[in-house]
């Protein structure tokens, strides 16, 4: 970047991505669960079964909290625990038909949501989106873990953590 963005910039960057989160969050129905619930779903939908320290890395979340997202999941018919195979004291956690069809349904209505909001906005803005994509990821990742972000070349696109 060629210099430091505005206070006034940061802060309209800001407030734009919540009020898509916002939005998201009220047009596409959890069924009741939280954010956090849904992002636990959807982690160990897309790569799971995985123990709870992993999941927990993934999430950002602390064991204890980890543990009551999980129970509720579970006692939700969402999420299932079961014995390590490779550790007999650890467990796996792993979704169940009705977690993953949870998750498909609302990972397909909130891209649905996306898709028909940029189908909307004149060509030049939404390629615009589209270009700026890798560095919204980049701008999540130095967020979510900035001990572990790197900087990117500025010609190539960034890893990329899809959440649901």
């Amino acid at each position: 970047m060629t210099g430091t963005p505005s206070e006034d910039d940061v802060t309209r960057l800001r407030i734009a991505l919540a009020r898509i989160s916002r939005l998201v969050d009220r047009q596409v129905s959890g069924g009741g669960l939280t954010r956090t619930q849904l992002s636990v779903l959807g982690t160990v939908a897309r790569l799971g079964p995985l123990g709870a320290g992993a999941i927990a890395e993934v999430e950002g979340l602390n064991p204890t909290m980890l543990s009551r997202v999980i129970g509720k999941l579970e006692a939700d018919g969402l999420l299932a625990r079961s014995a390590d195979p490779g550790d007999r004291r650890a467990v796996l956690v792993q979704v169940t038909a009705a977690g993953e069809g949870l998750h498909r349904r609302l990972r397909r209505e909130r891209t649905e949501l996306f898709a028909d909001a940029l189908a909307r906005l004149p060509d030049v803005q939404a390629e615009s989106l589209l270009v700026a994509l890798p560095a919204v990821e980049a701008l999540a990742e130095q967020m979510f873990a900035p001990d572990r972000a790197t900087t990117p070349d500025p010609g190539v696109a960034g890893t990329r953590r899809v959440r649901t």
